[in-house]
């Protein structure tokens, strides 16, 4: 009997107190993911995926991070190509060497899981390249 009224006693302010929220500069911004798997076959030939992040209300997005994988071969070199709504194609990232992961595909990335990296407007498309490979897997930053 005294333990349940000790403990009632401890537990009685942490379920009377509102319940912890996330800090207000982490809910000012919106976290996405956007993929596209091209090419023919089965898998994707090549595959992209990015993180992007943007404040609420803005027009701005932050690109966290890019991913490019291609199934099917045992190397390849890779990069992200950039377009702003209204311009031409820019390199994002530079060519890199994708490692063999799997027994079937490759796979590189640029960038970190946080707020950080370039910044671009709405509607900008990004294009992951292979070398030796005319299809690209392509989204846009909505």
């Amino acid at each position: 009997m005294i333990i349940s009224v000790a403990l009632a006693a401890v537990l009685a302010p942490v379920a009377a107190a509102p319940a912890a929220s996330a800090p207000t500069a982490a809910r000012a911004y919106v976290d996405k993911r956007v993929r596209d798997c091209a090419g023919k076959g089965p898998g994707c030939r090549p595959g992209a995926v990015a993180h992007y992040w943007y404040k609420r209300g803005s027009t701005a997005r932050g690109v966290g991070w890019v991913y490019a994988s291609r199934e099917g071969v045992r190397s390849g070199t890779a990069r992200w190509l950039v377009k702003k709504p209204g311009g031409t194609w820019k390199t994002g990232g530079g060519w890199k060497r994708a490692a063999r992961v799997g027994g079937t595909f490759v796979e590189t990335s640029w960038g970190r899981d946080r707020h950080t990296g370039p910044v671009y407007p709405r509607s900008t498309r990004i294009c992951i390249e292979f070398k030796g490979l005319s299809t690209k897997a392509c989204f846009t930053l909505k």
